[in-house]
């Protein structure tokens, strides 16, 4: 079964249904590459993904550690590349709460670097992860 269904709306826009949810979203062309930037461009979802894919492994360890990481934040910066035009680097700053150990927080950086988004990414684009604690 299919995981999400794309209609082009026009004037370099995308909606972007999960199928499972019925979630929706939009994207739309940088304004850099003919576009609006009046929503996530499809290279910022990657960007993104990236950060989402992290912080749900990070979550699902640190339930099983009985850890709270509630209210953690994730920066995420994007730098484009040209010839071809691709992302080049993805910089994700983490801030998570006071209170986690140094035990628990080796552990959930581990966790992280090995997320399925962080190895399904070309190994060219440049990837900087800062983890900030509490």
């Amino acid at each position: 079964m299919s995981t999400a269904k794309i209609t082009y709306l026009g004037k370099l826009r995308t909606e972007n249904e999960h199928l499972k949810s019925g979630n929706k979203f939009i994207t739309d062309a940088p304004t850099d590459n003919n576009g609006k930037g009046e929503a996530f461009s499809p290279t910022d979802t990657v960007a993104t993904g990236l950060a989402n894919c992290m912080l749900t492994v990070m979550g699902i360890k640190a339930q099983n550690m009985q850890v709270n990481m509630d209210g953690t934040t994730a920066m995420v910066t994007k730098t484009m590349a040209s010839e071809p035009r691709r992302i080049s680097k993805i910089e994700v700053v983490f801030n998570f709460p006071a209170g986690i150990d140094s035990k628990a927080r080796k552990i959930l950086e581990n966790t992280a670097k090995t997320c399925p988004v962080h190895y399904s990414l070309n190994p060219a684009i440049e990837k900087d992860v800062v983890f900030n604690w509490g």
